[in-house]
């Protein structure tokens, strides 16, 4: 009850804000800011408390907390720069709890969304897109069940036990390496799937990123929505690739640190994020200092 709480008062409140922000004239920068700062308290409270010794042990998270806080986020953001008309409340709920996409993604954003349920027949069904929705979930429930599951089984003994040799470490690391692939991008072929069922497309969430030339083109395949929302969203408002290049490669770290922190409680997940940033911030750089046909 009280992770359904947060979360139906979440959906209240950045609602009521976002009507009232439209119609306010007091310093609507300051105010987006205190929202954006009042979306994130819970988040930081149920996912980083433990890890900010502010609770002595670890909080059962609510479901989706990441990801409704995140679309609730960049609605705001978005009203604030009059790219969206905020329609009626019970728009804005469908948005928020549109169960396919609400526990991991992908992040769909208002404008992505609302257009289609407004389109009539309102959530119908087209045989196409349920044959297409069936094949697809078909695939995704394969890569999670018969590919993420056993793979994880060998990634978890390699991690799990001492004194391995090279041959077993190895094989750990990318047992590892396409276990969390298949595992959400299993998951996010089944949401869009459950979305096609009732006619509504979400965005595509992967891109064979593992077959990508350099690690920007990665990022640009590898959880699509995530990487469009950190870029959108914190590394383009710090002033993104138009400043000079150490301040780009600090706009880079600082982005990808978050998003490191984003997935996980730990100092681990910080260190991946920032060795994220630093590969990106060399491969921007190499392509600003070296001739481009290099």
């Amino acid at each position: 009850l009280v992770h359904l709480g947060v979360l139906l008062s979440s959906i209240v409140i950045n609602y009521s804000f976002a009507v009232w922000l439209l119609k306010t004239r007091y310093n609507r920068n300051w105010l987006v800011g205190f929202m954006i700062g009042f979306n994130l308290l819970p988040l930081a409270y149920f996912k980083y408390s433990y890890f900010l010794h502010v609770s002595d042990h670890s909080l059962v998270l609510p479901l989706a907390i990441s990801f409704f806080t995140f679309q609730q986020i960049a609605f705001l953001v978005d009203t604030y720069k009059g790219k969206i008309k905020v329609d009626g409340f019970k728009e804005y709920m469908f948005f928020v709890l549109f169960f396919p996409q609400l526990v991991a993604g992908p992040i769909v954003h208002y404008n992505e969304l609302i257009p289609q349920i407004k389109q009539p027949p309102f959530l119908h069904f087209s045989k196409s897109d349920f044959d297409a929705g069936l094949v697809l979930f078909s695939i995704g429930l394969f890569k999670k069940v018969a590919l993420a599951d056993n793979l994880a089984l060998i990634a978890n003994s390699a991690f799990s036990d001492g004194g391995l040799s090279s041959y077993e470490a190895w094989r750990g690391i990318v047992a590892y390496s396409f276990q969390i692939y298949f595992d959400f991008s299993g998951y996010t072929d089944m949401a869009i799937a459950l979305a096609l069922f009732f006619g509504i497309k979400l965005p595509v969430n992967f891109n064979s990123p593992y077959k990508s030339k350099n690690i920007i083109e990665f990022w640009r395949n590898w959880n699509i929505t995530l990487s469009n929302f950190l870029k959108d969203y914190i590394y383009i408002p710090l002033g993104g690739n138009r400043v000079k290049v150490a301040r780009q490669a600090f706009n880079l770290l600082v982005t990808m640190g978050l998003g490191g922190l984003w997935h996980g409680a730990g100092f681990n997940f910080i260190v991946w994020g920032l060795a994220h940033g630093v590969c990106l911030a060399v491969s921007h750089v190499s392509r600003v200092k070296l001739p481009k046909y290099i």
